[in-house]
């Protein structure tokens, strides 16, 4: 077994001068077989990427929210069919867009309260600036993320719904405001939540919020491809050496690739991970789990055809055929679960296999409507794209799965 030749598409990105860098880890029944560290975390430094590199996470904070509300679950502190207002009273009488890309004037009533098993796969009725179109998009990008979480779901409470909830899947900040009522549950910052239900147990000393001062210098840059495909740096600013005003459930993590390895790792392990227990058996079952529904599955997700050979569990993406799964997302067996991030970082777990795969980069995407048509129109940006799924094919080749 070789598994040299699985970053070749990586190192082509960066010697093209698309990437700066990447680590990736391949883990197998018990054991690291592979850590990839290739290029850079600051260019201009020549700083090189190492196996302790922080990288902003984005979404690949969702399942970790999501793991920690589920504990909760476990404690019997709330179910996932419990309506959520009792924690969120701001989220009461909320009201529905007759068309998700009409006007915001007219709506009708929810026809049932928003429930926790909603916040986690994304069926509130929640969503994205870049999740919908028109006005309700709109609006979503004037509510500001630099402010406290109540000021913030006050304003999101204001916005009628894109449609009624359990009814479809919308892409969200769902697992923002499920971050907020754990919050209030616990009477703590969600920062603290997550650290005394995930971090603490599993170990996970790099994961949080900020990196603090001495974890800035480990911290990876973002970039971002201008129009002449050259490497941006000035798209966000330092790593936070403290928490944010808001502490965002669904996108604001920082962690290293150990760091979320041992947290895939107990997904993978039904709860435990090296004799500690995080989650019970049920509580990791139901995260894996597709709840959607077929007529769901027909919907298109963030314009794509997302649901072919897959479905979704609690904020996990779930393969539930893999000869059709395999054809538009790569290998991965019956039961294969994931999530990634918008800055490219990337994971999956396959149960049948017993292999994970993690891939972490600072990729500033774009985030708007003809982001498809510009990935298939520009070889460059292609190029780039096509780095981690060939990383995963030639994995799987090198492994002979």
């Amino acid at each position: 077994m070789n598994l040299d030749g699985n970053k070749a598409s990586i190192t082509e990105a960066i010697d093209a001068g698309l990437l700066a860098g990447a680590v990736t880890l391949v883990w197998k029944s018990g054991e690291i077989l592979q850590v990839n560290e290739l290029g850079y975390r600051d260019v201009d430094a020549r700083l090189p990427m190492q196996r302790d590199t922080l990288f902003r996470i984005a979404s690949m904070t969702k399942p970790v929210t999501v793991a920690a509300a589920m504990t909760l679950v476990d404690e019997g502190k709330l179910a996932l069919s419990d309506p959520v207002v009792k924690w969120l009273p701001e989220l009461s009488d909320m009201r529905v867009l007759l068309d998700r890309h009409g006007p915001l004037d007219q709506t009708e009533p929810a026809a049932r309260p928003i429930t926790f098993d909603d916040l986690m796969t994304h069926r509130s009725g929640l969503a994205y600036v870049f999740s919908v179109l028109g006005p309700l998009g709109f609006a979503y990008g004037k509510i500001s993320m630099r402010q406290d979480q109540d000021r913030w779901l006050a304003e999101v409470a204001e916005l009628p719904l894109a449609h009624q909830p359990g009814e479809r899947v919308t892409y969200s900040h769902s697992t923002d405001v499920l971050g907020i009522a754990l919050s209030r549950i616990e009477g703590k910052p969600l920062s603290q939540v997550l650290a005394e239900r995930i971090f603490e147990p599993l170990g996970m000393a790099d994961t949080g919020f900020h990196v603090g001062p001495n974890g800035r210098r480990r911290a990876a840059t973002m970039y971002k491809l201008d129009s002449d495909n050259v490497l941006r740096h000035d798209v966000m600013g330092p790593a936070p050496i403290a928490d944010p005003p808001f502490c965002m459930g669904g996108a604001g993590l920082w962690s290293t690739v150990d760091d979320y390895l041992k947290f895939v790792r107990m997904l993978l392990g039904g709860g435990t991970v090296d004799g500690v227990r995080v989650l019970s058996e049920e509580s990791v079952r139901l995260m894996r789990t597709d709840r959607l529904t077929t007529e769901q599955k027909r919907h298109n997700f963030l314009g794509a055809p997302f649901w072919v050979g897959r479905g979704f569990g609690l904020n996990l993406s779930v393969v539930t055929d893999p000869s059709q799964s395999r054809q538009l997302f790569g290998p991965g067996g019956l039961g294969t679960f994931s999530w990634p991030g918008a800055y490219g970082t990337w994971w999956q777990a396959d149960p049948s296999a017993d292999l994970i795969l993690l891939y972490l980069i600072q990729n500033h995407p774009d985030m708007g409507v003809d982001s498809a048509a510009a990935v298939s129109g520009n070889t460059s940006l292609a190029k780039l794209q096509s780095a981690q799924p060939k990383f995963v094919r030639r994995t799987y080749r090198a492994l002979d799965l």
